[in-house]
């Protein structure tokens, strides 16, 4: 454990439960628990920072993940298969990043959010209610190529608000309510943090006993948020999912012109 005061223990703790609870509704519990590891450990190699932020991260989506399969109708095969593409597209994303400047891709992605903002807000029936007709083979490839190896290689080159972005395709390219595309979401991203932590983990850029302790109250985090989502419904998680959004902008939108 590196030397940290107990009070700043203690602050990374509660934005680890935060975060959890964040990412299992709607995704995006990186903008808070990513910071607040920088804030904690200024003193650590960035790839530390990130690999102790995986080894949270895990434990609180495969919590999520549990909790909304055993009572959301997921479709776990097809998740499953969406997410070994999403690992794929965020190796390769990882090994282009040194190479395009995201200082360039920001407005871009600013761009889309704000699309995705006024579609939820101007569409109020979006993610409400899941489609009655079945999805086509080729709406599903779609997905995995859309859904798998897009965003998982915007995972890889940038990351911030890949959960999100994941709720919103699920939903628009499979027809899923919200409830259940977060579900989906979930079992994707347990996949691409195994991917990414075990890479951290073989180059020694995990501080493991900071993350064990961080990731029970990630862990609960994300098991009361699975369960709130499925209380609450899709209308709760609409509005967590403009929440986000709206955070999503501003954070990018401070690291370009900031």
């Amino acid at each position: 454990m590196p030397d940290i005061s107990i009070t700043m223990i203690i602050v990374l703790c509660v934005a680890a439960a935060a975060a959890g609870w964040i990412d299992a509704v709607v995704g995006g519990g990186g903008l808070l628990l990513l910071p607040a590891l920088l804030l904690g450990l200024p003193h650590a190699h960035p790839a530390t920072v990130l690999g102790t932020n995986k080894a949270v991260a895990i434990v609180g989506t495969t919590g999520a993940a549990v909790t909304y399969v055993r009572k959301a109708p997921v479709d776990v095969k097809l998740a499953v298969r969406i997410g070994l593409a999403a690992l794929a597209g965020s190796m390769g994303g990882a090994a282009l990043a040194g190479g395009i400047s995201k200082d360039a891709l920001r407005p871009l992605i600013m761009g889309v959010l704000v699309v995705v903002a006024a579609v939820v807000i101007f569409k109020p029936g979006f993610g409400a209610a899941p489609s009655a007709s079945p999805v086509s083979r080729q709406r599903v490839l779609l997905t995995i190529g859309l859904a798998g190896l897009g965003i998982g290689f915007y995972d890889g080159l940038i990351g911030p608000g890949t959960g999100t972005f994941l709720v919103l395709a699920l939903t628009a390219l499979l027809h899923l309510d919200l409830v259940t595309a977060s579900a989906t979401a979930k079992i994707v991203n347990v996949c691409t943090n195994a991917g990414a932590l075990a890479m951290f983990a073989y180059q020694g850029m995990v501080l493991w006993q900071l993350a064990a302790l961080m990731a029970v109250f990630n862990l609960a985090g994300g098991m009361i948020g699975a369960g709130m989502a499925l209380k609450k419904g899709s209308g709760f998680v609409r509005g967590v999912l403009l929440t986000v959004v709206g955070a999503l902008v501003i954070k990018l939108g401070f690291e370009q012109w900031g």
